[in-house]
Parts: C-alpha cells; structure tokens; sequence
C-alpha cells in the first residue's frame, strides 16, 4: 500500500500540470472543432515547453499521462464502436474504405523509403491519414513504441492537412460535381477523405448548411467514419505481430528471439477489442442506460487523448520539431492526395456520382 501510495504522489505533479494544460485545450476544442482538442493541447504544450521544460519533479507524471493515460483512452474508444455497423451500413463504402487506406499506408512506405523519413513517422502518418487521424495515431504509437517527438510531428502533419481539407472541400466538392440531391454522396466522400472526427464533421456539416440538407450529410458521414475507424484493429494488431516477429528492441534495435503474441499485441489493444465486443453485444441487446453509460466513456476518451496529447506537447521540443519537419509535411501531403484522389476514382467507378 505504501508503495502505491509513493507512487502516485510521485506521479502527481505531473499528472495535474499537464492535465492543466488539457482542461483548457479540451474546452477550446469544443468550441473549435476544425481544430480539435488533441491539437489545441499539444500545440499549448510545446508552446509552454518553449518557455519552461519540465524538471524532474514533473517528468514522471508528465511521461505517464503521455503514455498510460494514452492506452487508456484508446481502451475507452472501443465502448463507442459498434462492430455491426459495417453490416448495417452495407457493403456500399467499405471497397473505399479499404483501398484508401491501403493507399495511403503503401503511399507512406514508398515515400518513407524515398524520402528516408524516419519509419515510426512515416508509420504514424500513414494510419493516421487512412483510418482517423488523432485517434489512430493515439492507437499505433504504443504499439510500435513511437516517442513524444514523432508522435507530435505526425499530429501535427496530419492536422494541418485536416485544416485545409475542413476549409476547402465543401467547395471542391461543389466544383467536381458531388450530387447534392441528399447527403450521401459527399458525406461517403467527407468520411473518406478527411481523417479526424472532428474535421469530418466540420466538412460534413458545412455541405449540409450549403445545400440545406439538415444534418443527412453529417449523419451519413459519422456512420462511415466509424466503420472506417473499427480498421484501427486490425492495423495495430498487424503491425505488432510485424514488430514481434521482428523482435525489435527498445531504441530499434534487431534481436533474435521467439515471436510470442502475447508480448507482440499489447493489453491495451485486447481490452480495446473487447470494449468494442462489449459495445456490439450490449446494443443489440437494448440494454437499459447502455448507451449513456458507452457515451460517458466515449467522452472520456476524448478527453484522455487531450490529456496525453497535452503532456506529449510538454514534452516536445518545438524548435528541432520544425528544423526536422519538411519531410514529413512533404509525406503527409502526399498521403492525403492520393487518399483523396483514390476516394474520388473509387466513387467514380462505383457510380456514386
């Protein structure tokens, strides 16, 4: 008991400064939401840390909040995904879904190769920009054991390509011809297209408030985006049986040693299966108070991904971030055209518009 109690007040100070941080930016990004909170609060954060660098006393709750309060809130992410919302939604958008992502992940590897990107960042931009931006970083970067830096470096790749797609697609969409008769069409293409949440459903919603279609955008748009986020399992669950298989050590090093799952898929990535499991059975079940107890920990989860996205912020030097970042940019530039451009032929050759 003593020891746990040393513990935490070891991790404490920590927790509370950088969840400090996180209440603020959580606040801003609701009343934000092209922005989000996870990018509002790690932008505070290395803002802060160009000024003041946490000392030792803040180091570990600092490092805990940005990566076991991180696992958490992937965990409380599966309480609101329905695995049988690909059955409802049919068969129609999964065949885009599929090969955007597919696009953007192969796209990311050739130019990681190309451009010689560091491999967890170009990782992480990859799942990133094909599956839901924050999100999907926040899921991939444990397993593949990315630090502070390359996961600030990629959220901020990805956010700054969300921005533009927020602003500018209602327009494109406009001007190439999507059908504005109902909300389908854009919202299949707003879900595919743009990665975050948040930024879906800016884009969305202003579709909907340019051809006064209600909310048959937006409602069209979060179905697809959900099935497309459900991809976060397989993806992360691939790429630690890849990092098992090769035993990677540490810092990245190669060593020989018996592939074994257990150690390969991290126990934050089961229970989040299983909170996805738990969120299908109880739903088709109609179990009373299920969906506001699933909506408490969906929101929950939201927060805890600006809590971790806050103490990485802390933790990042804002200054080698920028002298390092022209690649990357140049990377998730080239991810999002032609996850853009895919979902557009995919749409096309479907006869979707």
């Amino acid at each position: 008991m003593s020891k746990g109690l040393e513990k935490i007040k070891v991790l404490l100070p920590g927790l509370l400064y950088s969840v400090a941080v996180a209440i603020p930016a959580h606040l801003l990004g609701k009343k934000f939401p092209i922005a989000g909170g996870a990018v509002i609060a790690i932008l505070m954060g290395m803002l802060i840390n160009v000024f003041y660098k946490p000392g030792k006393p803040l180091a570990p709750g600092i490092k805990f909040a940005s990566k076991t309060i991180l696992q958490a809130a992937v965990v409380l992410l599966g309480f609101g995904l329905n695995l049988s919302v690909v059955v409802q939604i049919g068969l129609s958008s999964l065949p885009i879904i599929v090969t955007t992502i597919a696009t953007s992940l192969l796209v990311a590897y050739v130019m990681q190769k190309a451009l010689k990107v560091d491999s967890q960042i170009s990782t992480l931009i990859g799942v990133g920009t094909s599956i839901c931006g924050g999100s999907a970083v926040a899921a991939t970067a444990p397993v593949i054991d990315a630090d502070d830096e390359k996961v600030a470096q990629a959220i901020s790749v990805i956010f700054f390509f969300n921005v533009l797609a927020a602003i500018f697609f209602p327009t494109f969409g406009n001007w190439i011809g999507i059908p504005h008769v109902d909300g389908e069409a854009f919202g299949l293409f707003a879900a595919t297209a743009v990665n975050d949440t948040s930024s879906v459903t800016a884009t969305a919603s202003t579709w909907d408030t340019m051809h006064n279609l209600g909310s048959q955008t937006l409602n069209h748009a979060v179905t697809v985006k959900l099935t497309r986020t459900l991809f976060i399992i397989p993806i992360t669950v691939g790429l630690a049986f890849i990092r098992g298989r090769k035993g990677t050590g540490a810092h990245g090093t190669a060593k020989k040693e018996k592939f074994n799952i257990k150690k390969a898929v991290p126990l934050f990535i089961g229970l989040f299966v299983l909170a996805s499991l738990a969120t299908t059975i109880v739903e088709a079940l109609s179990i009373p108070y299920a969906h506001e107890v699933f909506g408490f920990f969906k929101s929950a989860s939201k927060f805890f991904i600006v809590w971790a996205m806050a103490a990485i912020g802390l933790n990042t030097d804002v200054v080698k971030l920028v002298k390092t970042g022209g690649k990357p940019i140049l990377l998730g530039f080239t991810c999002w055209v032609a996850v853009t451009s895919m979902g557009l032929l995919m749409m096309k050759l479907m006869g979707v518009f």
